[in-house]
């Protein structure tokens, strides 16, 4: 069997590599970062710039959590299997997120995907939902207020989340209109 060696490439002969300014490199993100970040589900996605997708992974979770926490009775095993595969899709979003990211920045992705732009308006809901709880733990463990009542009422934030979603939805909907006529 005669085996022929292929010529050692001259480097000379290969086209210039592209060339990355020093803010492209620092805006790179790391796919190995972003899946160790969402072991804490969501944390991957909001290190991306994905804020409401990052949050709505945590509430998700919690409320899986919640339920068979409590007692989810005939579709607690449904609730168990949705934890474990959402937890783990969790893991591969923040990865494949991460590497298009990369790639859309590099001028690489063939794709139309958009770089995640920071949103003041998630900034400041988020900056007040933060400071809320932080009142809330404050109060609890330094005045003796008591949190019973959030066993109850945890679901509001759901539905005050899904609210807020729809109307950011319809207020960019209405923008759009008013740009196009």
């Amino acid at each position: 069997m005669d085996t022929q060696v292929n010529p050692a490439i001259d480097v000379r002969e290969l086209p210039p590599a592209p060339r990355r300014s020093d803010a492209t490199l620092v805006r790179m993100k790391s796919p190995v970062l972003a899946t160790v970040l969402s072991a804490m589900p969501g944390l991957g996605q909001v290190y991306l710039g994905y804020y409401r997708q990052g949050f709505l992974y945590i509430l998700i979770v919690a409320s899986l959590i919640t339920f068979l926490d409590r007692g989810a009775g005939a579709i607690e095993p449904f609730c168990g299997i949705l934890l474990g595969f959402f937890w783990l899709f969790n893991l591969v979003d923040a990865a494949r997120k991460a590497t298009q990211y990369n790639q859309a920045l590099a001028g690489m992705s063939e794709q139309a995907m958009e770089l995640p732009k920071p949103d003041r308006r998630d900034s400041l809901v988020a900056g007040v939902a933060v400071m809320v709880l932080g009142v809330l733990l404050l109060a609890n463990t330094r005045f003796g207020f008591s949190l019973a009542w959030v066993a109850d009422w945890w679901p509001l934030l759901l539905v005050a989340t899904g609210g807020y979603m729809v109307a950011i939805f319809v207020l960019d909907q209405r923008k759009k209109q008013g740009h196009s006529t």
